[in-house]
């Protein structure tokens, strides 16, 4: 029998309805093991095991926050009220998207634990005789309370069973696309296809959502991706079920063989070249440090937040408030933080290549990717792990188990330290270890698995950290190796091994960051380091730095593109939030490794993804701008997107603003890519800047040696 990938992997439909149904039962939760031979402090009953929670608790839970997700019942009862709504009376759509219609900002700022909730409410989008449904359903009501219909470009993120599931079918059902793969030598029960998206390139594809198919074969290996049928695509028309194009240019291209393609540890057949590392663990005698209330409160050391699981954005931080070191007040930092959009362009203009542009939150989704993590190496002991409840295309719900946890984080860092020797008449050694928050998901997007990192530190800032890890999407190729190609100049990219190169591409991640600074009215500060010289005899020095500080009065004013010879920082603020000395609160955006974009601006991906033509952009609060791509990205044309909001050319002094910022990757791959490539990572900071009045840590105690009881293992 045909396997086929339905999400740009094979497995996905099957974890779809594994998952559908697990959220029947009460889950059996992964549970960690004893260390042997530990001291009595470490044994397992004295070990505070994580609050892990049960799928049967998640389905009876109910909200307790305005922010909180819709739960089971909750999707259940939108589900009953669609099922009841004239346009969709005679034949139930397919839904795309079924998530929380959250509150106005001020209904969740103003309100407090014991108060009642605001009306709840669920947006969803749906389609029906290829038409898009942006519906609101008020769930006090028990009514769709506004319907509106898309009148411009794109479409929903896709959805497992009615559209790819149907693009793999019909694929395979074409008579023209078998013959293809018969004549190529191929067995179908080793056959497992693939479906990017298609992007957007012209009138030629408007009108009708369509696909692409590719195969690649598993035989003697799972790791499929390293063997692709190089050459041969089907473009799909998904709601009409029928191929519109099949394109089979590589009929001389060899599959590239299996051998060593098995990343898995069972198939290693021999040890590493090192010396053993013996197994590490953070042991916390007392248990973690933070805790979770009502299901999504977090709170840890001086920081308060609240944290959900998401079904296109994957992990959402919500309400981010820290606690002043001086007066104790808990002071709002960010009203909302996610991945917005994730884009991956190839650079290979070949007919079987040049669509391959995802956008993999809008037309995959991050959340719906993301599987359940793997405690004690996605996760480190003492974890919390949280589900994600989301939604099938026929409106049922079901539960992505364990897909975010948190944990306490130490390395070995230090918060802060300084020493003083005798020379000076005192003996000082003072120093801090630095023990961190981490909340942490990982997406599988097909070949690709993203892990993000939303990481708190007790001195107010923010690590917000984006790795890749997982398969190069590769090309086949009739070469054995380099010294046979002609003109390897020419190629997509490096050889990574025999008949297989690793195609150059981008990945751009963009973050929606909806700083609140003690309250909405902020502003952006761009503080340009600026070059002086001195003038004749003033000094011996012939030139030095002055901090120049401009405030964006709209939109345009913040459009930032870094620079290394031009430096700057970035700063929001609450110029109505003085500190004792007169500065005004705020936090700072500190770049990290980056990269952008350098294809041209009117290339048909990129103006679907303009939002990466700046590193920074700045523009009015507005609850409906939230996915930079735009809401509805499959297929999109680019005039919805972050680029267009910002061109509006807004006021945003002393407003309620957003921050994006984009994290980039260029990836050029090489040997050590193949077959499981290392994880590479990028990340920046939202870092504290005046404020706190001084150092926030100061009076953080030192660790001694008596706090850490000792644990050793006893030979057997």
């Amino acid at each position: 029998m045909v396997r086929a990938s339905f999400l740009r992997i094979s497995c996905i439909l099957f974890t779809l309805f594994f998952l559908f149904a697990i959220s029947l039962y009460p889950l059996k939760r992964p549970k960690f093991q004893d260390p042997s031979g530990c001291a009595p402090w470490c044994s397992s009953k004295n070990r505070i095991s994580s609050k892990l929670g049960s799928i049967l608790e998640t389905k009876t839970s109910a909200p307790q926050h305005p922010l909180d997700p819709l739960t089971i019942q909750e999707i259940n009862q939108v589900r009953a009220i669609l099922s009841y709504y004239e346009p969709f009376a005679s034949s139930f759509p397919a839904i795309y998207s079924l998530s929380l219609d959250e509150p106005d900002k001020d209904q969740v700022l103003s309100w407090r634990k014991g108060d009642p909730l605001p009306p709840r409410k669920a947006l969803v989008i749906a389609l029906l005789n290829a038409r898009t449904h942006i519906l609101t359903v008020d769930l006090e009501l028990g009514r769709v309370i506004s319907d509106i219909v898309n009148s411009g470009s794109g479409y929903p993120t896709l959805s497992i069973q009615d559209d790819i599931s149907t693009a793999v079918q019909v694929a395979l059902a074409n008579a023209e696309f078998n013959k293809s793969l018969i004549q190529r030598g191929i067995s179908t029960s080793d056959l497992v296809c693939i479906t990017p998206s298609a992007g957007w390139f012209g009138p030629d594809e408007e009108n009708r959502r369509v696909i692409k198919v590719q195969c690649c074969v598993s035989e003697g290996t799972p790791n499929f991706y390293m063997r692709p049928i190089e050459g041969l695509t089907a473009t799909v028309d998904i709601d009409n079920k029928e191929v519109v194009k099949i394109s089979n240019t590589g009929r001389d291209i060899p599959i590239p063989k299996g051998t060593n393609t098995d990343y898995r540890f069972t198939a290693q057949n021999r040890p590493p070249e090192m010396e053993p590392i013996n197994p590490i663990s953070i042991e916390q005698p007392k248990g973690p440090s933070f805790r979770v209330e009502d299901g999504h409160i977090v709170k840890w050391a001086n920081w308060e937040f609240h944290l959900k699981a998401d079904q296109r954005a994957g992990l959402v931080i919500s309400r981010a408030m820290v606690r002043d070191s001086e007066s104790g007040e808990l002071r709002s930092v960010m009203y909302k933080g996610f991945a917005s959009e994730l884009y991956v362009p190839y650079m290979d203009p070949d007919e079987n290549w040049y669509f391959k542009t995802y956008m993999d939150a809008g037309e995959f989704g991050l959340g719906a990717t993301a599987m359940a993590l793997v405690p004690l190496n996605d996760c480190p002991r003492y974890s919390y792990y949280m589900d994600g409840i989301f939604v099938a295309s026929d409106g049922q719900p079901f539960v992505q188990p364990s897909i975010i946890c948190l944990f306490e984080r130490y390395a070995g860092d230090i918060s802060w330290r300084h020493s003083e020797g005798p020379i000076f008449g005192f003996e000082i050694r003072e120093a801090r270890p630095k023990v961190t928050l981490v909340a942490r998901m990982a997406a599988s997007v097909g070949n690709y698995d993203y892990i993000f990192d939303w990481e708190f530190q007790t001195d107010g800032l923010i690590r917000i950290k984006v790795g890749l890890s997982g398969m190069l999407m590769v090309k086949g190729s009739p070469y054995y190796n380099i010294y046979k190609v002609p003109n390897p100049e020419e190629m997509s990219g490096p050889m990574v091994s025999e008949n297989v190169i690793g195609v150059v591409h981008d990945h751009f991640v963009t973050f929606h960051l909806d700083m609140d600074i003690d309250g909405a009215n902020n502003s952006f500060v761009e503080v340009n380091l600026v070059k002086k010289q001195t003038s004749k005899g003033e000094s011996p020095r012939k030139s030095y730095l002055k901090a120049k500080r401009k405030v964006a009065k709209t939109e345009k004013d913040a459009q930032i593109k870094l620079k290394l010879y031009d430096p700057s920082e970035f700063h929001v603020i609450n110029p109505s939030r003085r500190s004792r000395l007169g500065n005004p609160a705020g936090y700072k955006v500190v770049p990290g490794g980056n990269a952008a974009s350098l294809l041209d601006h009117d290339d048909p991906p990129q103006l679907r993804s303009a939002f990466t033509n700046n590193q920074i952009w700045v523009t009015a609060y507005d609850r409906s701008e939230q996915w930079a791509g735009g809401l509805l990205v499959y297929q999109s044309r680019g005039d919805d997107t972050l680029a267009v909001w910002s061109e509006r050319d807004r006021p945003i002094d002393n407003k309620d603003i957003v921050l994006w910022y984009t994290v980039g990757f260029h990836h050029i791959p090489c040997q050590e890519d193949f077959p499981v490539m290392p994880t590479v990572t990028s990340s920046f900071d939202l870092k504290p800047v005046n404020f706190f009045e001084s150092n926030p840590i100061l009076r953080a105690p030192p660790t001694f040696q008596k706090d850490l009881p000792f644990c050793q293992s006893i030979p057997s």
